[in-house]
């Protein structure tokens, strides 16, 4: 099937073949975005991770959107409102819009999907990150990013860091 910007054609359905799909390396993980803002008119998006332990997000909020975690593989650390819930296979965390939370991966690596609504952290994802050749490529040799340019580009896209990343100790 054809894909359309569902932005434009809000009754037309969206299939995206993995070929389709983005996918850059971010923050030392590959995300691929299964679903995004002009995939679904702007409100979903579907990223999935692949991280190494210390794969991390900084504290941060969302002040817009929602978001879902799906663990498929591994484990992480979810800290949000000052409890530290350990998250395995199948455990599914819902965070609702301005509340603050960050995750580490705690052990050798893992795999999960974020799901946002409304989308938007997909394009902010997109603008950050690296593109991605192909998911078997080693990832590239990236220096962390400016703490202040990244809570700037953050900031465009409605996202507001508060605080340091979680160690996954």
């Amino acid at each position: 099937m054809t894909t359309f910007d569902r932005l434009n054609h809000p009754n037309v359905p969206t299939i995206l073949t993995p070929e389709e799909q983005r996918a850059v390396w971010f923050l030392g993980a590959l995300i691929r975005v299964r679903a995004g803002a002009s995939a679904t008119g702007g409100q979903l998006a579907i990223l999935e991770h692949a991280g190494p332990r210390g794969y991390n997000s900084p504290l941060h909020r969302h002040k817009a959107d929602e978001e879902t975690f799906l663990i498929l593989d591994g484990e992480l650390r979810v800290e949000v409102g000052g409890q530290a819930v350990k998250a395995g296979p199948g455990t599914a965390a819902d965070l609702p819009r301005q509340l603050p939370h960050a995750f580490v991966v705690t052990n050798p690596q893992a795999r999960f999907l974020t799901l946002h609504t409304p989308a938007g952290f997909d394009e902010f994802t997109l603008a950050v990150g690296s593109p991605a050749r192909s998911p078997f490529e080693e990832p590239p040799d990236e220096l962390p990013p400016d703490p202040a340019a990244l809570a700037a580009t953050a900031a465009s896209y409605g996202i507001e860091i508060l605080g340091l990343p979680p160690s996954p100790s």
